[in-house]
């Protein structure tokens, strides 16, 4: 092909691949729209055809100095590298969907059971209401052994009071919860 300034492309390889900055982008500005067009068509959306186009040229750059051209036009070896780099970035893609997926399953529970969801928050609801009516020490005792996870002697370290105490109310406050929550179900 006889480029806008007359100069074909045998010509222009030769001194983009001399180096020549004016020549590869003479050639970049012939070809980036039909390369895009290709691209699009075999990935499917334009921000991979962009990249693909880019992917396109940069590898043509890099393969200029080895390059001596067939014919008159530097299409059908940009067609080729463009499909070249379709096909990698497809098969990238899918690599990454699939490993995506695989992870995504593992953290995922097997099921999601709506049902048991509203269940437990109706459950916790109702036993927020129940520890509510609970004196201030019983609140508090419930609150870091159930909810904080203290065993029963850092909560009676933390509340001043003996293990003994902790030990037998929170013993009470769960038989009252439990008795609660079974007279309203």
């Amino acid at each position: 092909m006889t480029q806008p300034s007359g100069i074909d492309d045998a010509t222009l390889v030769a001194e983009a691949a001399s180096g020549s900055d004016v020549a590869f982008r003479t050639l970049y500005r012939a070809y980036v729209r039909p390369v895009y067009w290709l691209a699009h068509r075999l990935v499917g959306n334009a921000s991979d055809a962009e990249d693909v186009t880019q992917e396109t040229f940069l590898a043509a750059w890099r393969k200029l100095p080895g390059l001596e051209l067939a014919g008159e036009s530097l299409l059908p070896w940009l067609v080729t590298i463009c499909r070249f780099q379709s096909a990698n970035r497809i098969r990238r893609q899918q690599r990454d969907r699939t490993h995506t997926t695989a992870a995504a399953e593992e953290t995922l529970p097997a099921t999601i059971d709506v049902e048991q969801q509203v269940i437990d928050a109706d459950f916790a609801s109702r036993i927020v209401r129940e520890v509510a009516h609970l004196s201030a020490l019983d609140r508090d005792i419930f609150r870091l052994c159930a909810t904080e996870g203290y065993a029963y002697q850092a909560a009676a370290d933390e509340l001043g009071i003996s293990h003994g105490v902790v030990r037998n109310r929170l013993s009470r406050i769960r038989t009252r919860l439990r008795t609660s929550l079974e007279e309203s179900s």
